[in-house]
């Protein structure tokens, strides 16, 4: 009789236990959802994330928590994912952790990309070149000439990962060798690029928008192949004369491997929802970016086109 109590109890166990899982996306989510990006706070990944998580936390019902954790080119964002193991832990990001950490950390990169898995796009970013104000250029080429002029007194930085590949390769073919200055907060390499102590810096224009607006800095380039809406005067580096500079940024959701797809795809269908949602697309609109979910497929195809473009890059103009 006791072992009969004993296996039903098991049983019953195991019953509630399973009804519980996080993989289950009826009754998920039942704790506190926490949304990880590399990213610094008061970068573009930062401020976008916040109003994806408050919309989020009104469908779910439950409280949708930030975490940044910056450094180390998104490693240290993607492994406190990928070893989260709670089924209520997604990572928003740019490429960079599964894109260009593959040849930036060949041989040593201390998690799988292809362990995160997409979930959906939820921001079309676009990528401005942003100078100091006091500089006297206002375009790609005359950087370039100045550059040339100043040589060794110009520097630049930007955010980490692709543009690590892309902006060396864009100096390298323009003839101009500037140093690269790395930056733990954005806030810092904004002021220097007011300040003219950094004078070229390759970063979200939700990033520089506000100082441009105020004028203590310039965006003579976006590196996307369309100009953007809401600086439509400003050329794409592509019109500029620079086709090597074009860059397609996005952000998106990935989740670990053993997220069910489930799980997944109703956390997808969320994001699809709150896409929708005429406020949040103002929200975003205001600080120069573009609210677009994608699909998991869609999300796919973006990190494996950028791959190969980093691939094909990378072979024609080494590091």
């Amino acid at each position: 009789m006791r072992t009969t109590h004993l296996a039903l109890g098991l049983l019953t166990t195991i019953a509630l236990s399973f009804t519980a899982l996080p993989g289950n996306a009826q009754s998920w989510p039942t704790q506190v959802v926490k949304i990880i990006t590399p990213f610094p706070p008061g970068s573009g990944g930062d401020v976008t994330a916040r109003p994806l998580a408050e919309k989020l936390a009104k469908r779910w019902g439950k409280p949708v928590i930030v975490e940044n954790r910056p450094g180390a080119d998104g490693i240290i964002a993607a492994t406190a994912v990928l070893n989260s193991n709670d089924g209520h832990t997604l990572l928003y990001t740019n490429g960079g952790p599964l894109t260009s950490n593959l040849l930036a950390h060949a041989g040593s990169l201390a998690y799988n990309p292809d362990d995160l898995l997409p979930v959906a796009a939820a921001a079309e970013v676009y990528v401005a070149i942003g100078v100091p104000a006091s500089l006297a250029t206002s375009s790609l080429s005359e950087f370039v000439a100045q550059a040339r002029l100043k040589k060794g007194q110009f520097n630049w930085s930007g955010t980490p990962g692709s543009l690590d590949y892309l902006v060396p390769g864009f100096l390298k073919r323009a003839g101009i060798d500037l140093p690269r200055v790395p930056y733990r907060e954005v806030s810092m390499a904004m002021q220097d690029l007011s300040q003219d102590r950094l004078q070229f810096y390759a970063a979200a224009l939700a990033t520089q928008l506000p100082m441009a607006q105020t004028g203590k800095i310039k965006i003579i380039a976006i590196t996307n192949s369309q100009r953007s809406p809401f600086l439509p005067d400003v050329p794409t580096a592509r019109e500029s004369g620079f086709p090597e500079l074009e860059y397609e940024a996005f952000l998106g959701f990935f989740v670990p491997r053993g997220m069910s797809a489930e799980l997944r795809k109703r956390i997808g269908t969320d994001l699809h929802a709150i896409d929708a949602d005429g406020d949040l697309a103002a929200r975003f609109n205001a600080i120069g970016m573009r609210l677009h979910v994608t699909t998991a497929a869609e999300l796919q195809k973006i990190v494996t086109d950028e791959r190969a473009a980093l691939a094909r890059y990378t072979q024609a103009v080494p590091r």
